[in-house]
């Protein structure tokens, strides 16, 4: 965690950016963001010149031609900020634009860099935290972005907003991803998921950063990342860069279009958080996911996308909205069907209503499946996270209430004394028979059984959830009525 006088210094340096002027959060942390990938250029630069003294040879590779040292970070930093601010502008940028040198994902994100901070003195501010980070130290540098990534408290556009770290760390500690898998986020936004996914192989795999091949895999082809929104691109890759991936596949497309349906088993674990009620091009959707699901919904769609991405025997843990699990539309039913009969359908994990707080108050809850293309659902895991250990109104103040822990634990039982768990219970099994029987509905209070003394009361929280489910099916109902007069 970033502690002390770096998180005042960069608490400090965010008040300076309102006061000046950028009040948008993105904004902020991408302009930091540039001057990060700078200091980065730097000292690629460094490098090249101590081996090349070492070596008595010339600099490999040189992101720094003769005539260009007053471009780095290492020279102009010290400058008065009134220079330094006309030098950053109107040369630096201009540089990173132009950049093909660093030979990365990472060169590629900055093609459309603008400088927008207002004033040098805010510059000097920047540059003088962003000094004060030891960029050589993944734990430090990694947190710095993270505490920044956390700033971001508004939705964006396109259904978009970030996945509580927590909630992240969670989905990858169940799904567990071994140094040979290939995973992929195609809505990856700040690179959130990615980044959990390879702090947990560097924690429980740490072979795979010695053994030449496997850390070759680890930095270049074990990490994809998909968007369609260039600054979170560049946020997503800073994100990985300064975690310690040296160059993932972190590249601009959208999903869902045409332009990319030739793409299919290509992946062996898929974590995602993808857009709900996103913006959604009809006429350029790939046509095979169409073919899957007839819909707009850009939730279904994703689900789509996702079984066409992974190889067979591929997992899958992707947080969905609780319309999925019930919704009658006649995509959201296939689309359930297909989880169950033809692939393998794990688990489903609720999530309380405010999780996504202060972004969103949508219900959510989160899918785990596996590819088979022949079936193998035989019980589905059902859990009912009430409490993930912050307070489920807008402060998301830490309490004590956690079941988290409880849902990596019985996981691990899930196939075994999970089973013998009655419904009464806050997680439980359900055989397929039964989950045919309903309609394929997902929802865990259709399956749960509630034991009362004398009188029968419902909980609150049921009451809400069938409000919610009658306006899915209203809001299906009316979709499908607009598209059968269309």
């Amino acid at each position: 965690m970033i502690t002390g006088d770096l998180k005042s210094k960069i608490d400090r340096v965010w008040d300076a950016f309102w006061s000046g002027g950028i009040s948008n959060p993105l904004e902020v942390i991408e302009q930091i963001t540039y001057l990060l990938f700078i200091r980065r250029l730097d000292d690629v630069q460094t490098l090249a010149e101590n081996k090349a003294r070492r070596t008595g040879g010339p600099v490999e590779d040189p992101v720094y031609l003769p005539g260009q040292s007053h471009l780095r970070w290492s020279r102009f930093k010290d400058e008065h900020p009134e220079v330094m601010f006309r030098l950053v502008g109107e040369e630096v940028f201009p540089f990173l634009r132009d950049l093909r040198g660093e030979g990365s994902t990472y060169s590629d994100h900055m093609r459309d860099a603008r400088f927008t901070i207002p004033t040098p003195a805010l510059l000097s501010r920047v540059v003088d935290m962003i000094d004060d980070v030891p960029l050589d130290n993944r734990d430090t540098n990694g947190d710095l972005y993270e505490y920044l990534l956390s700033k971001i408290a508004s939705a964006g556009v396109n259904g978009q907003f970030r996945t509580p770290r927590h909630i992240i760390e969670l989905m990858v500690e169940l799904m567990a991803p071994q140094p040979s898998d290939e995973i992929c986020d195609p809505a990856c936004g700040t690179a959130g998921f990615l980044v959990a996914a390879s702090e947990y192989v560097r924690e429980h795999h740490p072979s795979a950063l010695t053994d030449a091949e496997q850390r070759r895999h680890f930095h270049r082809s074990m990490f994809h990342g998909y968007d369609f929104d260039s600054t979170m691109l560049r946020i997503g890759s800073m994100n990985m860069l300064l975690h310690g991936i040296e160059a993932p596949d972190i590249s601009y497309r959208d999903s869902l279009s045409e332009d990319h349906s030739g793409d299919r088993d290509k992946y062996s674990l898929i974590l995602a958080n993808p857009p709900f009620a996103g913006s959604l091009d009809y006429s350029s959707t790939a046509r095979n996911l169409q073919q899957v699901v007839k819909t707009k919904k850009t939730e279904l769609l994703f689900l789509a996308l996702f079984l066409r991405l992974l190889k067979p025997g591929g997992r899958a843990a992707v947080i969905v909205p609780d319309g999925v699990l019930f919704g009658s539309s006649k995509a959201h039913k296939e689309l359930r069907r297909v989880l169950v009969e033809d692939q393998k359908l794990d688990a489903v994990v609720k999530l309380p209503s405010g999780v996504f707080k202060p972004y969103a108050g949508v219900s959510t809850a989160i899918l785990f499946f596996t590819k088979t293309n022949s079936g193998g659902t035989d019980h589905v895991w059902f859990y009912d996270v009430r409490a993930d250990g912050f307070s489920l109104d807008d402060k998301r103040s830490p309490v004590e209430a956690n079941d988290l822990p409880d849902v990596a634990a019985r996981w691990l039982e899930r196939t075994g004394t999970e089973r013998e768990r009655a419904r009464t219970e806050q997680s439980f099994t359900v055989p397929k028979a039964d989950i045919v029987a309903q309609g394929y509905d997902l929802s865990i209070n259709r399956y749960r059984e509630i034991v009362h003394d004398d009188v029968e009361h419902r909980a609150p929280l049921d009451i809400i959830e069938d409000i919610e489910r009658l306006n899915t099916e209203i809001a299906d109902g009316l979709d499908e009525l607009k598209a059968m007069l269309a």
